[in-house]
């Protein structure tokens, strides 16, 4: 048994090394180092203050939300909101194109039987300190019923807000809220797409081209064309305690996940070929010519740094393997 449970561990960390493979000019993960930050639900890279991350807690909080820096993971700044109820389950923060962030008190763990749930919106702050806002509190109900949601994505060109359902089996969807929220009546979402993922968080790219959608164990990627979700397949997820959050970098060619948990970690996934967000694959530091399509390694000529970092590690885990099983039997 304890060789079985070692062997499945070199092949979950072959699986990690092999289906997130590290760009060349990849971000470096960051670990979240604030003890008052202990379900990190959410992630929106901010704009106004490039390398710094905006996350919260999923509930028992209050409404707060923290300022995270990605290079040390130490919180610069905490946002008290006011103007608002109390919170009852945040679960998704974006960033929207008028410079707002746009906080999802939309959990319903209840089985989806909550008759509303309510969006936040708030300037984001031009100076890192901690402070309190105003913020603005929005009314959101879906036309076909209550759900329970954990995704919220503004779209950064139009600054339409989506959700989605968290189910899976069908019973998914992406819902789109009106041209513009409003705070004079009800905000209704109506369904635009199924989803058959068990989506924990999304991300719009910043050029809008992209959207993903995570799961616990999985993510998907979707080409964003006439305000609609066109499925390019799955993108490499790390192993995570409780996969939360999700987020582009601010150039789009790399996606942050998040995790909950006490010093949670938030690790970095590169993107390539046509996951790439249209304005990243026309950047002319890929240096190629291949728009981001088709580069080292695609062509054969040259071994991918991801298949030569899996082969290193399948080695060195195959021998611990074997090291732990000549162990054992001694000492039977």
């Amino acid at each position: 048994m304890r060789s079985l449970l070692c062997a499945a561990g070199a092949a979950g960390i072959l699986w990690s090394a092999a289906a997130v493979p590290a760009a060349a000019d990849e971000p470096d993960g960051f670990t979240i180092r604030d003890p008052r930050i202990t379900e990190s639900s959410g992630l929106a890279a901010s704009r106004t203050h490039p390398g710094i991350y905006w996350t919260h807690n999923d509930s028992d909080d209050g409404p707060y939300v923290y300022a995270v820096d990605g290079k040390s993971g130490r919180t610069v700044a905490r946002v008290t909101l006011r103007g608002i109820g109390d919170p009852r389950d945040v679960e998704a923060i974006s960033v929207g194109p008028d410079g707002d962030l746009y906080v999802g008190d939309i959990g319903d763990n209840l089985g989806g039987s909550w008759n509303h749930v309510w969006i936040y919106r708030f300037p984001e702050p031009k100076r890192l300190r901690d402070t309190t806002v105003t913020a603005t509190q929005f009314d959101v109900k879906y036309a076909d019923g209550p759900r329970d949601a954990e995704a919220l994505m503004v779209h950064p060109k139009t600054g339409r807000v989506y959700l989605a359902s968290k189910k899976q089996g069908g019973g998914g969807a992406l819902y789109e809220g009106p041209q513009r929220l409003t705070t004079s009546g009800v905000n209704t979402f109506r369904k635009v797409a199924p989803v058959d993922l068990w989506v924990t968080d999304g991300a719009f790219s910043p050029d809008g081209s992209r959207l993903v959608l995570r799961s616990y164990f999985g993510a998907r990627i979707y080409r964003w064309q006439d305000g609609r979700p066109k499925d390019l397949g799955s993108v490499g997820v790390p192993v995570q305690q409780q996969g939360e959050s999700v987020t582009f970098t601010l150039d789009g060619r790399t996606l942050m996940y998040g995790s909950e948990g006490t010093d949670s970690a938030v690790e970095p996934v590169g993107l390539s070929d046509e996951q790439l967000p249209d304005a990243a694959g026309d950047d002319p530091a890929n240096g190629d010519g291949t728009n981001g399509k088709g580069g080292k390694g695609s062509s054969g000529t040259e071994l991918d740094p991801a298949f030569i970092k899996g082969a290193m590690v399948l080695a060195l885990g195959t021998g611990l393997v074997v090291a732990l099983r000549r162990m054992l039997r001694r000492r039977g």
